[in-house]
Formats: C-alpha cells, structure tokens, sequence
C-alpha cells in the first residue's frame, strides 16, 4: 500500500475546507479529482473517512486519526525539503580550493580576499598541496579549482593560464654565489641546498636539471613551505631554488637573490578544473574571477 503525499495534503484541505469544492478551489485542481484521490485513500486504507452530505463533509473517527497523523507527516516532510534545499544552497556556495605554496606565497591570498569582499556569501575552504597533487585531485572531482605550476602530467583537466612566476637562487649574503646576478642551475650544485619535498613543481625540475649534467644536489634540508626555505638560507643553511615574489614578501634580511637563466626558471601558474560545465554557480564566478584578473 503507498500512500502519497498529495492525496494526503488534499485529504487534510477538504477536512479544514469543509467543502470538496472549496478544497479544490484552494489547490487548484477538479472537484472531481480530489474526490477521485478521497475515494482511492479509502479503498486503499479499506475504511470510510468522511461522512459526505449535501452541506459538506465531516471526517469519520477514522479520518480525524488519518488527519492528526497526514498535518505531522506533512509538515515533516516540508521540513525535510526546506532542510535539502538549505544544504543545496549551501553546497553551491562553498568553494574548495586546492593551491600550491608558489600561489599562496604570492598573488592568490589577496585575490581571494577581495572576491570574498564581493561575494561575501560564498564560503572558501583553501588547502595546500603540491602541483602533482594537485591535478590529479582535480581529476577526481576531490576540489573545484586547483591553482598549480606548470608540469607534466597526463591528468584528464582543463588548464588555463593564471600567472608568470620567475625562480631564482636565494643565498646567504656571505654565500661565495653572491658575486653573480645571474646563473644556470648547474653552477650551484657544489653546495648545500635547501629543497622543496618531491611532487612540488620546482623539486621536479631542479632534479631534472641535476640530472641533466649527470650530478646529484646535495640536499641539506626538505621542506615545505618557501619561509622555512628562506628562514633556513637566513641562518646560513644552505641555499634554495624559490620564486621572486616570495622572496620579496618575506623580506628576509641577510639574504641575497640570484636570477636563473634555465628556460624552465621562467613558470607559469595554471588554473585546473574539471570542466567548467562540472563547475558550481559559485565556483564559476571564482574562475572567472582568477582568469580575467
């Protein structure tokens, strides 16, 4: 036996109505079709449930137990549609960000603060990985938008530009490196380095380039984030391979900034998404956001 909602909301009119007829005049539909339902809940819960005479109707001992029970089905069924609706709602305005630290150290966290200025409804949840990570997550529906540098990979994802970022050496003012502006990556592979952890975008290629000229760096120190990097280098650890910008935003004092002239010290950031037919209405109006800016 099914019993459903309609017939039960239109069970619950005719009672409070008095009238079939004003019953569906108020949910707009036949007279005789909310007589037809009527007549199909009794046979199906096989008892009378309204006396019908000329003036009206009036509900059975029957039918005022089905209408203390169908108003506490109703409402609760209401709430459960309004409660899907909120966490829909909810659902489309929560963004989930993933960002390699090149991003985060650099244009990204002020981007991010003006957009949730102009739309401060929509709720962001950033998260730090590394580029390698990073698509491949996206590929599986795990993040809405990754943000990540430039490497190969064979991720099933849409990419698009988002900025240029420049590596470059940063050595201890003191260091014997300090006599050049610029160098290849190759002439520092004498000394200590300060390494971002593999599957980040730059441990990638400082390796490739390692072994390239058939050497090995000398890792001192693998770490995950460019100030660990630049506090390291500072105390006279080692050296690193990190972006320009970071450097400049950390403004670590006994430190000396040397340009790479590798072609691939000159990176691009990507955008990576699914497809922008997968994306949310909100995370829509982020891509959008970071592609034109």
């Amino acid at each position: 036996m099914t019993l459903d909602l309609m017939s039960l909301k239109l069970f619950v009119r005719v009672i409070e109505e008095g009238t079939i007829s004003q019953a569906a005049h108020k949910e707009h539909i036949a007279s005789a079709a909310v007589s037809r339902r009527i007549s199909e809940l009794e046979t199906q819960l096989n008892i009378q449930l309204l006396h019908r005479t000329n003036k009206g109707v009036a509900p059975t001992e029957a039918g005022l137990e089905l209408l203390y029970r169908a108003r506490n089905l109703l409402q609760n069924a209401q709430a459960l549609k309004d409660h899907l609706h909120d966490f829909s709602q909810e659902r489309q305005s929560h963004i989930h960000i993933l960002a390699n630290i090149s991003a985060l150290s650099q244009n990204l966290p002020d981007l991010l603060s003006d957009f949730i200025q102009k739309y401060p409804t929509i709720h962001l949840k950033i998260e730090e990985k590394n580029s390698q990570n990073i698509v491949y997550d996206i590929e599986k529906g795990k993040a809405d938008i990754g943000i990540y540098s430039a490497l190969p990979h064979d991720a099933k994802i849409e990419s698009y530009f988002f900025r240029k970022d420049v590596l470059g050496l940063l050595v201890p003012t003191n260091h014997p490196l300090t006599q050049y502006n610029s160098l290849y990556f190759k002439q520092c592979l004498d000394y200590e380095q300060i390494v971002l952890r593999s599957g980040t975008q730059i441990n990638y290629q400082i390796t490739k380039a390692a072994m390239e000229v058939n050497q090995h760096i000398k890792v001192r120190a693998e770490i995950d984030s460019y100030e660990t990097m630049a506090l390291l280098v500072n105390a006279g650890m080692g050296i690193g391979v990190m972006p320009r910008q970071s450097t400049q935003i950390f403004q670590i004092p006994d430190t000396h900034f040397i340009e790479l002239k590798d072609d691939w010290a000159q990176r691009q950031l990507a955008i990576g998404i699914r497809t922008k037919k997968d994306l949310s209405v909100s995370a829509k109006l982020l891509f959008d956001y970071l592609t034109n800016k």
